[in-house]
């Protein structure tokens, strides 16, 4: 059965005004362009095709609401660092995604996915710091981990870790071998029913990651 079988989409917005009516609450996905996220939402979601996934980075262009059940919401902010869009859309995403963290009083969470080969990016640090500006968890999803082997998985975690420190919790993540799949959806059922555990920034036992999941993913 479905981890959330009601779930469907809302709206896609391209300005402030088109945002879902600020209440309840609400869970934001944000994430480089072809580290994952399209994809990770899915196997959140236990739905192939909810959250669009293309072979060509950027699918996700505006800013996507999903219902998940009354008043409770996963939001879907477009792919930064998408370097063959025009310097003009580029500004207007980070407006956007601006407006969205300075509007939703309704937002409890913010999980970033980076992809575990290619984490911390200038581009990923520019949303940890808007995510912290506004005082709401954060949890990192190190995905495509079946692409690395037991122990560069672990020293991955172990650096992210280290930068991070206490600002967010972290764990590796594969929506193909399902990695870290019920732990990010346990955050993500947490965060919407108004609960921050203590054990979120304490590090999970990750274990083997399976084998590679397609490239090209959002």
């Amino acid at each position: 059965m479905s981890a959330y079988p009601n779930v469907r989409f809302l709206i896609s917005a391209n300005r402030r005004e088109q945002f879902v009516t600020d209440i309840g609450a609400e869970v934001a996905v944000a994430g480089r362009s072809n580290a994952g996220k399209s994809t990770a939402i899915n196997a959140l979601t236990q739905r192939k095709s909810l959250a669009k996934t293309s072979k060509r980075p950027g699918a996700t262009r505006l800013i996507n609401f999903f219902e998940l059940e009354p008043d409770r919401r996963l939001v879907d902010l477009p792919g930064y660092g998408y370097a063959a869009v025009t310097g003009e859309m580029r500004r207007h995403w980070g407006q956007l995604v601006e407006a969205y963290f300075e509007s939703r009083r309704s937002l409890k969470g913010v999980i970033v996915v980076m992809d575990i080969r290619h984490p911390m990016t200038p581009y990923d640090l520019d949303m940890l710091g808007l995510a912290q500006g506004r005082d709401v968890p954060v949890h990192v999803l190190l995905t495509k981990a079946d692409k690395l082997g037991r122990g560069a998985i672990q020293q991955t975690l172990a650096t992210v870790r280290r930068e991070l420190g206490s600002a967010a919790g972290v764990h590796a993540f594969s929506a193909h071998s399902g990695l870290g799949v019920g732990e990010a959806r346990g955050r993500l059922d947490a965060w919407l029913a108004g609960r921050q555990r203590a054990e979120e920034r304490v590090p999970e036992k990750e274990t083997p990651a399976g084998p590679a999941e397609p490239a090209g993913e959002d």
